[in-house]
């Protein structure tokens, strides 16, 4: 299916009243067009705008709530305008709230949607905090595919929900903006003064961003354009230092550091840069999880190389503290250079397209099953409550980063040390070094059971 070359992809917002389609909406546009407010019913007529999702350009639809109703009274009617947003729809989001759970209303319209023939992603929305994406896996349930949690209001998740609207969209033809065409996106983030700004020089050949011995000369993200000797492209955004929260000031610099974590969450990959002359500090590390967190793909710079006198002692070092301190992104690359002389730049753009492309993997169903039954029978699930735990399948649900389902009866109270095995021996097997990988735990229960 190919979107006609006349016209940019159409995406509807749907779902019951008050779930946050208009804040999404809004937050997709990149302005604020909907009205939004914290009571049902807002929205009444469809809402359309432009929007520009990592390089796509795409026809935003926010609609009225979905509710049941007589088809002469206004809720059937704004239901009846909704449904001809997703008959002129190429996808369409389908939103809940996470914190009130499923409702019937919820069931009953995912089952319309499915009679819709449409492609579908399922939003869970209102998911943030510690306990919002747990909330979000009930969404699965609606037998529409994998839910995305996010928070629209706060922001959260909404990066990777666009990454999987822009995988899921229909090709156009003739458009050169597309997945497969659109610049790399490439952002340089660590603490203040590690040479983030000299590293985007050196790599632009000009002093396109200030630079000097002073902390927090970059205040706002930089963005600029680079293609390499290999025709790659990329969108290089350069950031402010990334201090521990408790010595952020307010005001400009609260402004700066919210604008170096907006960049990194619109990343593909990201250079971390540390200070090889003054080592690994926690705050590096902190970085580096926040990297994890956000489903980065990520490459190590060791800057300000040339200023080290005993390199060997200082590799070793490094490497011994990524090893026992950042297991989560086990066999991350290191790259040694100094952005003044020139000295290694020469490794690592091409450690960045490694890292980018680890992070796009996907693997057949195939592979992965055959993996998992070898896994199995080398170290057995555990016992849980007195009763072994029945592993079935698993299955890789998205890339970037690679995502992974795993069935069985009670497969959601497999233990995190039995979960940290199998996603070690998935990196192992299927060469996923330094990549954050997600594994999400799926009881057997049929989704279209209650149809």
């Amino acid at each position: 299916m190919t979107v006609p070359e006349s016209r940019p992809p159409r995406i509807a917002i749907c779902g019951r009243p008050n779930v946050g389609k208009s804040t999404l909406f809004n937050r997709l546009a990149g302005k604020r067009i909907a009205l939004v407010a914290d009571e049902p019913g807002v929205t009444r007529d469809r809402k359309e705008a432009w929007g520009d999702l990592a390089g796509r350009r795409v026809q935003l639809i926010d609609t009225a709530g979905l509710e049941e109703a007589p088809p002469a009274s206004l809720p059937g009617r704004m239901r009846a305008s909704t449904g001809t947003a997703v008959e002129q729809a190429d996808l369409v989001l389908f939103m809940i709230d996470s914190r009130a759970g499923l409702l019937p209303e919820d069931r009953h319209f995912a089952a319309w949607l499915r009679r819709a023939n449409k492609p579908v992603i399922v939003v869970a929305n209102k998911a943030e905090g510690k306990g919002g994406g747990a909330a979000a896996l009930e969404a699965y349930a609606l037998g529409l595919g994998e839910p995305v949690a996010i928070s629209a209001e706060h922001n959260e998740g909404v990066s990777d929900l666009i990454d999987q609207i822009v995988e899921t969209l229909p090709e156009a033809s003739g458009d050169t903006e597309s997945e497969g065409a659109r610049p790399l996106h490439l952002a340089i983030i660590g603490r203040p003064n590690a040479g983030k700004s000299t590293l985007l020089n050196r790599l632009l050949g000009e002093e396109r961003t200030i630079t000097g011995p002073e902390p927090g000369l970059t205040r706002d993200a930089i963005a600029a354009e680079l293609t390499d000797a290999k025709g790659t492209r990329y969108r290089l955004f350069d950031t402010a230092g990334l201090r521990r929260r408790a010595r952020v000031e307010p005001g400009l610099e609260k402004l700066s550091t919210s604008s170096a974590i907006e960049a990194l969450k619109f990343a593909d990959t990201v250079i971390l840069a540390i200070d090889a002359h003054e080592g690994i500090h926690d705050q590096d590390l902190h970085i580096a999880r926040l990297v994890e967190r956000e489903g980065r793909g990520c490459v190590i710079a060791l800057t300000k190389w040339d200023l080290v006198e005993d390199r060997d002692k200082t590799r070793r070092a490094i490497k011994d503290r990524l090893d026992s301190s950042l297991a989560q992104m086990k066999g991350i690359v290191t790259v040694p250079l100094s952005a003044e002389t020139g000295e290694g730049m020469a490794k690592l753009l091409p450690a960045v397209r490694e890292a980018d492309a680890i992070w796009n993997k996907r693997v057949s169903t195939g592979a992965l099953n055959r993996w998992f039954e070898g896994a199995l029978e080398r170290f057995p699930p555990p016992l849980v409550d007195g009763r072994r735990l029945k592993l079935r399948y698993i299955t890789q649900v998205k890339a970037r980063p690679p995502s992974f389902a795993l069935f069985g009866t009670r497969a959601e109270a497999t233990p995190e040390t039995y979960q940290r095995y199998l996603v070690n021996s998935l990196r192992d097997q299927f060469d996923l070094p330094g990549t954050p990988i997600r594994l999400s735990l799926r009881g057997t229960k049929n989704p279209y059971a209650e149809d």
